[in-house]
């Protein structure tokens, strides 16, 4: 156990600074700059300022410059907001995200274990060919797609909640609903496929013959293995969720870390994208490693190994 874990943070570690290093690369190859088309100041002012902010460094002494900051954890201004710092930008962002992402993976978790299971109970039955068609359409359909035809049908159409915001209850259901749809989709479709495959186990078929009803021997006796495989995939699920959804927030106003990544990239603000790529990729890893720990628990066949 202890070995896993000193081999996945030692990996995680690296996979960080590669992140950083190509996104530094890419943010800094891409055409444009913080200061360039519309917003262009006067030459003598934006030499100024790119010497106030080192842009006129060479690369490499930026990217030096950059990478000591995030080693203390100070990652320094944003290049568009002068007046805050990129740590209090995602800081504020963060929580907001959070909340919305915490709420979508757990409704959209458990309801698609519900229907997994159910599905799985009578495998071929026209409620199970309905949840597969559903899911596989849950996962298809981009966000995009979606949170429009649920504005448009809800908010304008009907009139029953806020097509924007984030400030009240209401105006959470829509945006929630949007990022519940794919964690939903997942767990749907991996529980009952697992679910279905473990009742073909000789211990299932040796459970049903000593007269446990059919539910009994999914929920209490198969679906812990078959948790296995939605539990390995939900990592980045969840890390996705947890920093934002792009998209949905967006359409709905909110500003998550999804939100300022956008402006971010927009605006050229390389600090700030790469504090939104870096924070993904931190929790990623993270969220990964929860995933190897709840894995290694769930399937005893792995704890031998690791021991």
């Amino acid at each position: 156990m202890t070995s896993l874990l000193i081999r996945r943070t030692f990996a995680s570690l690296i996979t960080v600074w590669m992140v950083f290093t190509i996104s530094f690369v890419i943010i800094r190859a891409a055409p444009g700059g913080p200061f360039d088309a519309n917003r262009d100041p006067p030459a003598d002012v934006k030499r100024a300022i790119e010497a106030r902010y080192q842009l006129d460094a060479p690369l490499w002494s930026q990217y030096l410059d950059q990478l000591g900051g995030w080693l203390q954890l100070d990652p320094g201004p944003s290049l568009r907001q002068p007046d805050h710092d990129v740590a209090s930008i995602l800081g504020a962002g963060f929580p907001i995200s959070l909340l919305l992402g915490s709420l979508a993976l757990i409704i959209g978790t458990t309801v698609g274990v519900l229907l997994g299971i159910l599905a799985a109970l009578r495998p071929g039955s026209g409620f199970d060919h309905l949840v597969v068609i559903t899911a596989s359409i849950g996962l298809a359909l981009p966000l995009y797609v979606i949170a429009g035809l649920l504005v448009l049908a809800v908010s304008f159409g009907l009139g029953w909640l806020p097509p924007a915001g984030w400030q009240t209850i209401p105006s959470l259901i829509l945006p929630v609903l949007c990022l519940s749809l794919v964690p939903a989709a997942q767990a749907a479709r991996l529980v009952r496929s697992g679910l279905i495959e473990m009742s073909t186990e000789e211990f299932a078929r040796t459970a049903r013959a000593k007269g446990i009803s059919p539910f009994s021997v999914l929920f209490f006796h198969c679906l812990r293995p078959a948790l296995i495989p939605l539990v390995a995939t939900l990592a980045p699920t969840a890390a996705a969720l947890l920093t934002g959804s792009l998209v949905v927030e967006q359409i709905f106003a909110i500003p998550g870390v999804g939100m300022h990544f956008i402006q971010g990239a927009l605006n050229r603000d390389y600090p700030l994208v790469l504090g939104a790529v870096l924070l993904y990729t931190v929790l990623l890893q993270l969220l990964s490693l929860l995933a190897d720990l709840l894995t290694w628990m769930l399937d005893p066949r792995l704890r031998e190994p690791l021991q």
